[in-house]
């Protein structure tokens, strides 16, 4: 489909950041004028200029945000449009600049005294600084030199192209077959892809999924490439800012201890077992002699109608969410009724579903919706991070609204499980009510036990970096096909496809990015317990929570709601979660 063909009404709103093309450009020519820092660079150790410098950055970085939301966005209406790639390219240009710009900024600032910087902490008149002081002194050790911080933000648009390029094939270059379905030919998309492994037409679950697969291990060796670049790229960065390796850099860079990495490990690790008997179910009830990855997604319970169209999704997910409060249920109208999402798949879109915002309006969500029970959590998945961006856009200064990636799965998942909960309590029919307990058991497995899986694979790929071991499709596809077999069990066939499904992933390309989909689900399988329990006492806890944006560190911001990460006790509440709804699920299918 053609984005014109799409009713207005499905279309996002971008003119509420910029109402033409015209207009972005002006701003961005007014940005690229304005570019002017390194006047300050030498006089940073004097209050009121360090002050004025940091006004002065804020509303520049608010007009910069501006701009790149706005390219990004128009770029992912239509990935072929020449004229929005040319403004993603050139907002990625002045981005660099002014990184470049900055580049003194910390290094002059990691010089400067402790006691000079508590000071600073203590000052209201640096209060919405505060946290960010408090980073700059604990990252001391790892500041580098004005000259190779200048280096660094130059080089930055090259450390950007290893995620562009995988972007480049996985949305357009792609070599994706027609396929008959539905008794038409159609162009097999992510999308479709999706659609069709959740369906009970397993020959051509499976023809999709060796044509899909085809189309990766064709360019196995050309995406090797350009993983290992990125690899290479991360172990480079961790050495010049003297991290002992890659996982530290990243943990580092989220404010987030190790232990909790581990905590998350080790949970998983231990509880295995349920994930074996989960795999072991599923086969007992399609009753295959043999089991296969095309298998994994497909219906365990027939009879179920669960298409749901863009309208009745949305008008559920509003229910569903009513334990959060009312103000909450308005703002999800609010942003049906005022376009905040992109809603139909159209040619050349951005694939996937993400939720983007930006100073001085209302957040945003790209969809590619397909008329399914999935696609529906995806609508309260992405209208939760848009409505934490919201409330912590809301409540905190600029340099404290953008919450750490690190917390920023917790509010998505959150609305998915108590969708889940809602549909549960509602159901009327057992078919359904099976069919949701299935759906859950595949959520947590997805979001934390295969999440789990990927942060193994990527940890110990950067390891084998470090160590100076060359990443060749050979090693890559080994160590992926071991850590596969050990979290899927013995009663699953691990062909050559799934062995090479790491090069197919986006999200290795923000390396350390999936655990943190791990701990969200962990966060919000204990928030919503002790929403559903404590009611509006736990909301409210909730609430600061969501409010919170980077004003302290993600766990101390977690623990605001009731989940302490610190420990094992909501890792623990998680995987029991699986295990007691897989005993559930079990009994009504009456598998022994």
């Amino acid at each position: 489909m053609k984005r014109e063909q799409v009713k207005e009404k499905y279309k996002w709103k971008i003119e509420d950041i910029y109402p033409t093309d015209e207009d972005w450009e002006k701003n961005f020519k007014k940005a690229e004028e304005r570019l002017a820092f390194s006047h300050y660079a030498g006089k940073l150790s004097d209050k009121a200029t360090l002050l004025k410098f940091l006004r002065e950055n804020e509303e520049y970085g608010k007009d910069l945000e501006r701009l790149a939301v706005y390219a990004h966005m128009r770029n992912d209406e239509d990935r072929g449009v020449s004229k929005y790639n040319a403004y993603k390219a050139k907002i990625g240009a002045l981005w660099a600049k002014y990184a470049t710009e900055l580049s003194f900024y910390e290094p002059e600032m990691a010089k400067l005294s402790d006691e000079y910087l508590n000071a600073l902490v203590a000052d209201k008149d640096f209060s919405d600084f505060d946290y960010d002081i408090k980073r700059i002194i604990a990252g001391k050790p790892h500041v580098v030199s004005e000259a190779e911080e200048r280096l660094i933000g130059m080089a930055g648009e090259i450390f950007d192209s290893f995620i562009e390029s995988f972007g480049m094939i996985d949305n357009l270059d792609l070599p994706l077959p027609e396929i008959e379905w539905e008794g038409k030919k159609t162009k097999l998309t992510h999308g479709l892809y999706g659609i069709i492994l959740h369906s009970d037409n397993r020959e051509k679950r499976k023809e999709v999924y060796e044509k899909y697969y085809s189309a990766y291990t064709g360019l196995i060796n050309t995406l090797t490439s350009i993983y290992h670049g990125n690899v290479k790229k991360d172990v480079y960065l961790s050495k010049v800012y003297k991290y002992s390796s890659c996982l530290e850099h990243a943990l580092f860079s989220e404010d987030v201890d190790r232990g909790v990495y581990d905590n998350l490990i080790k949970a998983v690790d231990e509880n295995l077992p349920s994930m074996h008997r989960y795999i072991a179910t599923r086969k007992k009830i399609l009753g295959y002699d043999k089991q296969y990855f095309y298998d994994i997604y497909a219906p365990l319970v027939d009879g179920v109608n669960v298409k749901y169209s863009y309208e009745e999704a949305y008008a559920t997910v509003i229910k569903g969410l009513a334990p959060l409060g009312k103000e909450y249920q308005a703002l999800l109208k609010k942003g049906y009724d005022e376009r905040w999402l992109d809603v139909e798949e159209t040619d050349g879109k951005g694939g996937g579903a993400y939720s983007i915002g930006c100073p001085g309006t209302h957040p945003y969500v790209l969809l590619n919706y397909q008329p399914a029970l999935n696609e529906m959590f995806t609508i309260a998945h992405e209208m939760g991070h848009a409505l934490h961006t919201y409330f912590s856009q809301k409540n905190q200064p600029f340099a404290k609204s953008e919450y750490k990636i690190f917390v920023a799965e917790v509010a998505s998942t959150v609305n998915e499980v108590l969708l889940l909960k809602y549909m549960l309590k509602e159901a009327k029919d057992e078919k359904l009510k099976k069919y949701l307990l299935n759906y859950y058991l595949d959520s947590i497995r997805a979001t934390l036990h295969r999440q789990t899986m990927f942060a193994e694979f990527e940890s110990k790929a950067h390891e084998m970096a470090e160590k100076g071991e060359p990443l060749t499709k050979e090693n890559l596809c080994e160590l992926y096909a071991g850590i596969g077999k050990k979290y899927y069990g013995e009663d699953i066939e691990h062909d050559y496809n799934i062995s090479c499904e790491w090069a197919r992933i986006p999200h290795f390309y923000r390396s350390f990015y999936v655990y943190k989909y791990a701990t969200g689900i962990t966060s919000a399988i204990n928030i919503v317990k002790r929403i559903l329990n404590e009611g509006d006492t736990a909301v409210k806890d909730y609430f600061k929570f969501l409010s919170g944006g980077c004003s302290t560190d993600p766990v101390s911001l977690l623990k605001l709601a009731g989940v302490d990460l610190s420990s094992t006790k909501p890792f623990e509440v998680a995987m029991r979660e699986f295990d007691e709804t897989l005993t559930e699920f079990e009994k009504l299918m009456d598998v022994h």
